[in-house]
């Protein structure tokens, strides 16, 4: 390796996901519900997060149409399965339904499945019918532009969430151009998302001075408090670091994109230190060790 790569882990945790295929007629409105739909990681929250996995031609399609696969999540807790319904319900009403010419898809083939009629069927007030479709048993939804159409039974499993990476990097420009180029290399792997699309500037840390804030801001990490906090972490020579989030249907899924980011971003101009979040084994079962990875 070129750039030091710290001798520690990520410490990721499990989480609940479902697995959805988006189409439309045009690439406008497909990239318009993709982002949409996936838009805020508020996990930390309470509610949910999501992430484009990649978009896929129409011969990869039910209906022939381009597509995007996505991915919602939610943190797995007792009442995990009825909690990512609700959000699923949020996120398919109001950042897909509402596009034109949508259409939603199941892409998971779990044993488990959610019923979607109750939290997006029932927009139609009465009106919506079960109907065949491409061969999915599909709900039909009637809206002002024609109908909405979605598969009735939505696939979810376990999953793997807050595989991550930090970027210690000399400056912005390079921080920019070096979260690119690992982003790139995490798209090509199958199965996985990013929570933070372009990165996270503001890693948390686990509880903070205000409570009903929730995380905070990791103060030890922060550039403009090195000299500022006793505890400082930030080395000379470091003014930002951005953080890589990554969820993932498998633990090998998420320790595969840290993996090809790593090689991706290696020696590149302005990147110091190659390092990871953990909270000392309080967050999650998960560790992934960087220097395990080659």
């Amino acid at each position: 390796m070129k750039t030091p790569v710290e001798d520690t882990y990520c410490e990721a945790f499990d989480g609940l996901v479902a697995r959805m295929l988006i189409t439309a007629a045009d690439e406008k409105r497909l990239k318009r519900a993709a982002l949409d739909s996936t838009a805020l990681a508020c996990t930390v929250l309470g509610e949910s997060e999501g992430g484009l996995e990649r978009y896929v031609s129409g011969s990869e399609t039910p209906d022939g149409r381009e597509g995007a696969l996505i991915q919602i999540w939610v943190n797995k807790t007792k009442d995990a399965k009825e909690k990512l319904e609700f959000e699923l319900g949020r996120r398919i009403r109001q950042g897909i339904l509402v596009v034109p010419t949508t259409t939603l898809f199941n892409a998971l083939y779990s044993e488990e499945k959610l019923d979607m009629t109750y939290r997006v069927g029932n927009c139609g007030d009465g009106f919506e019918r079960h109907v065949e479709y491409c061969g999915r048993e599909m709900i039909e939804v009637p809206i002002m532009m024609g109908s909405f159409k979605i598969e009735r039974k939505m696939g979810f499993e376990p999953g793997i969430m807050g595989g991550n990476l930090w970027l210690f990097c000399s400056n912005e420009k390079n921080a920019l151009e070096i979260l690119d180029k690992a982003e790139e290399a995490i798209k090509k792997v199958e199965g996985v998302v990013l929570t933070f699309r372009e990165g996270c500037s503001a890693g948390s840390k686990a509880g903070g001075k205000y409570k009903h804030i929730g995380p905070s801001t990791n103060e030890p990490y922060c550039p403009m408090l090195r000299n500022i906090v006793e505890n400082s972490q930030v080395p000379k020579g470091v003014e930002t670091i951005p953080e890589i989030v990554i969820n993932g249907l498998t633990v090998e899924a998420v320790r595969e994109a840290m993996k090809k980011a790593i090689q991706a971003v290696d020696g590149m101009k302005g990147l110091v230190r190659i390092s990871a979040g953990n909270y000392g084994g309080k967050l999650g079962r998960h560790r992934i060790y960087l220097k395990e990875l080659f």
